[in-house]
């Protein structure tokens, strides 16, 4: 049980919290211990709130999920995870994250309580409404942002970095309601209600739209943001957020993506290469130059 318990609570797609770090990389300060560590500590109190998300969903789409070609082997719908013992990790881990969020920094814990209700809401409600299911999805991201921006005491951080996020989730989002339909093919909707309001064209021109307003947001803020090095050195990364969504494009059109985009950046090498060097080129611009 406590192993279904775990895997419910999605260890794998904590790879989204990564972006609390952004506030600590772009600002310079990730080799500061003290701001490493109150990062550290918001992270995973971010992974625990989003795994209550991750059970939360789980329970309120169990139904649905159970007609599911993959997702009916979840372990809520398959029955290994008892829906009460569900509900008891629900309030436990909420009762932890709050307390502790607040005790590292106020306004990280109101993030933390803001990103709980809205998934909520999501949950029960915004999910089955077109574009709306995207927004949603996307302010998660920004909100693991703010996060990060509230356990440190930025002087570098700049709000371009927020635009970004916001696009870049959005580009995400319509790419896995993409997969969704790819996968579903014909009766989409009778799986996910939301998937009737979109169709492959339409997602194409959404994906389309956000992918290339990202790339000029992110080209803007390598030359126009403050404090960055006089010499536009921040430039040089902008080939690799070039590739990696022309990457993620290629592999949504080609319909090798049909897993939700954190599985698949685990597993294309190309993608998480491109990451690798993408960072790596940062550190120099910022703590080398």
């Amino acid at each position: 049980m406590l192993t279904a318990l775990l895997k419910t609570m999605r260890p794998r797609q904590w790879i989204k919290n990564g972006f609390i770090f952004m506030a600590l990389f772009f600002d310079k300060q990730l080799f500061v211990s003290e701001s490493f560590l109150r990062t550290l500590a918001g992270f995973a109190l971010f992974c625990l709130i989003s795994s209550t998300v991750y059970l939360i969903n789980d329970l309120a789409d169990i139904e649905a999920d159970r007609q599911h070609p993959e997702k009916k082997f979840r372990p809520l719908p398959a029955g290994t995870l008892p829906i009460s013992v569900a509900w008891s990790a629900v309030i436990l881990f909420t009762f932890i994250t709050i307390p502790l969020g607040y005790m590292i920094a106020p306004a990280f814990a109101g993030i933390v309580l803001t990103y709980l209700v809205t998934n909520i809401l999501y949950s029960r409600w915004l999910k089955h409404v077109p574009i709306l299911d995207v927004l949603i999805i996307a302010s998660g991201f920004v909100l693991r942002v703010g996060a990060g921006v509230t356990l440190i005491t930025v002087e570098r951080f700049s709000p371009w970095l927020y635009v970004v996020t916001t696009l870049f989730a959005l580009y995400i989002g319509f790419g896995k309601r993409r997969a969704e339909m790819t996968l579903l093919t014909h009766g989409a909707g009778s799986h996910r209600k939301v998937l009737d309001g979109y169709t492959i064209p339409l997602l194409d021109q959404y994906i389309t739209i956000v992918s290339g307003t990202t790339i000029v947001a992110y080209s803007f803020y390598t030359f126009s943001a403050p404090n960055l090095p006089e010499n536009h050195s921040m430039m040089l990364t902008i080939p690799f957020v070039l590739y990696g969504i022309f990457r993620y494009l290629q592999l949504i059109q080609t319909g090798h993506a049909a897993g939700s985009p954190d599985e698949v950046a685990l597993k294309d090498r190309p993608l998480q290469f491109t990451v690798l060097l993408w960072g790596l080129t940062i550190l120099a611009v910022f703590y080398l130059s």
